[in-house]
């Protein structure tokens, strides 16, 4: 979480939809082996609940019942350029949004398991519009087969730090500036974030 005041948000619906739109993120443990770190789908399980799947040959299956845990979601960022600067005897910097979430895991019986892969599938399989796939076209066989190889979790999110950083510090027409450097440089996500950021 960046140490500025002013990169922080406390809006918990719009942090929880920035989850469900990106709907993958990191889990970070700390195991007897050290600190782990997991990728993983998302999914908003409910209020300050997120869902996920790992597989159980993964090093933090052992570890993350009961844990205290640590999910990141990464949203758009890119380097600023002091180019994109009327004045520019400066340094260059890095926008981005982001959210840490920090709470205690619970592992999922088998039919929340079920019920969360569905729901993970009919999510992913919206967004990509037509002639979806359905859980129902793989066999019994081969679902039976990779469903026993993994676990899910529910995080029951306890805080939230969420950074979203992108060029607040700055006058408007800054911004602005820097929101067409990054459109101009193929950043479109990061230049529409800004954009999008009230004034």
């Amino acid at each position: 979480m960046h140490p500025n005041p002013l990169f922080h948000g406390d809006d918990r619906s719009a942090i929880e939809a920035m989850i469900a739109q990106i709907g993958v993120g990191t889990v970070f443990l700390q195991t007897p082996a050290g600190p782990r770190a997991a990728r993983t789908p998302l999914v908003m399980g409910g209020q300050n609940r997120i869902h996920f799947h790992l597989a159980k040959a993964n090093a933090l299956f052992d570890h993350l019942d009961g844990a205290s845990t640590l999910v990141t979601v990464d949203g758009p960022g890119g380097y600023v350029s002091p180019r994109w600067y009327a004045n520019r005897d400066t340094v260059p910097t890095w926008n981005y949004v982001a959210v840490e979430a920090v709470g205690t895991v619970r592992r999922m019986a088998d039919d929340e398991l079920e019920t969360f892969l569905h729901r993970l599938i009919a999510l992913q399989e919206d967004r990509l519009g037509a002639d979806r796939w359905s859980a129902d076209e793989a066999s019994e066989t081969v679902w039976q087969r990779l469903f026993t190889g993994i676990a899910g979790f529910e995080l029951a999110v306890e805080e939230y730090r969420p950074t979203i950083k992108l060029s607040q510090d700055k006058p408007a027409p800054v911004r602005a500036a820097i929101a067409a450097g990054l459109e101009s440089a193929g950043n479109r996500d990061l230049a529409a974030a800004m954009r999008e950021l009230p004034a």
